[in-house]
């Protein structure tokens, strides 16, 4: 008895404590939409507040912003951006982990040890020699951005793909060849859809981060053409010497999170599922 009541108390701070910090993790996204309705004036003079009577402009801002941003274009750019380089991501990196975790020689541990390597090293470190190296190659367009993409994400995509591969049995794929599959069609046919759960963990953990990323779109397409991503077109609207409209920059910020939500909602069951298997056997 005692110990159900030490259980129920400890089940209580736990949930206090977790709505706490739910709280604490959401706020600033209902500070932003409550602030997407309020004039651009109101937001400077009382950002806290729920807009009502004079300060809510309704939907004017959304309109505002898009009218100045050119945000359609911007989400077509970012969607196309980020479901290619995502494909991509999936597509080569599951391959070549399922190499790396099936050929043990030395070449294929330097190279795995390579890759994990990569994902300590700074994005700061690279900046101007991928910037430079992007112009060279004739990168600077919304297929290069995917395969720059797909250079940076390698490294944690490989290092979850690995260590799944390695609990597959192996004794499934000798069965698959005996019947008669080359190494390619064992992979694609028998591999491959076992690793769905660590596929749709690799394709949520990096369509966030391409989706949201500002500094690699900036440096290498910039704001003078036609592909501008949703941050860079969003950044636009923060202006210089205080000439910005705060109104059209929270409306924009509720539009550009909108859509990764709603895919990171639809596939979140997969998640834990897949960073245990990848991430904890490799």
């Amino acid at each position: 008895m005692i110990q159900s009541k030490q259980v129920k108390r400890t089940n209580a701070i736990i949930y206090v404590v977790l709505t706490i910090v739910a709280m604490v993790v959401l706020y600033p996204l209902f500070f932003i939409l409550i602030n997407s309705f309020k004039g651009k004036f109101f937001i400077s003079r009382d950002p806290f507040s729920i807009p009502s009577g004079e300060t809510f402009v309704g939907v004017d801002n959304y309109i505002n912003g898009l009218t100045k941003t050119g945000l359609l274009s911007a989400i077509g750019w970012s969607f196309f951006i980020t479901i290619v380089s995502v494909a991509l991501l999936i597509l080569f990196t599951g391959m070549t982990a399922y190499y790396l975790a099936r050929i043990k020689n030395k070449w294929t541990n330097g190279l795995y040890y390579m890759f994990v390597f990569s994902m300590i090293v700074p994005f700061q470190m690279v900046m101007f020699t991928m910037s430079s190296l992007a112009d060279t190659f004739h990168l600077k367009n919304p297929i290069g951005m995917c395969i720059l993409y797909l250079g940076f994400g390698a490294g944690l995509s490989v290092f979850m793909f690995a260590g799944f591969v390695k609990s597959v049995p192996i004794e499934i794929e000798e069965a698959a060849m005996i019947d008669g599959c080359n190494p390619l069609q064992t992979f694609f046919k028998v591999v491959f859809p076992i690793m769905k759960p660590t596929a749709i963990t690799v394709a949520i953990l990096n369509a966030m981060w391409i989706w949201n990323d500002f500094l690699l779109p900036y440096l290498v397409i910039g704001i003078s053409t036609r592909y501008k991503t949703i941050p860079v077109v969003v950044q636009m609207l923060v202006g210089s010497n205080g000439n910005k409209d705060l109104g059209a920059l929270m409306a924009m910020l509720v539009l550009s999170i909108i859509p990764i939500i709603i895919f990171y909602l639809t596939c979140q069951k997969y998640i834990i599922e897949g960073v245990v298997a990848g991430a904890v056997k490799g």
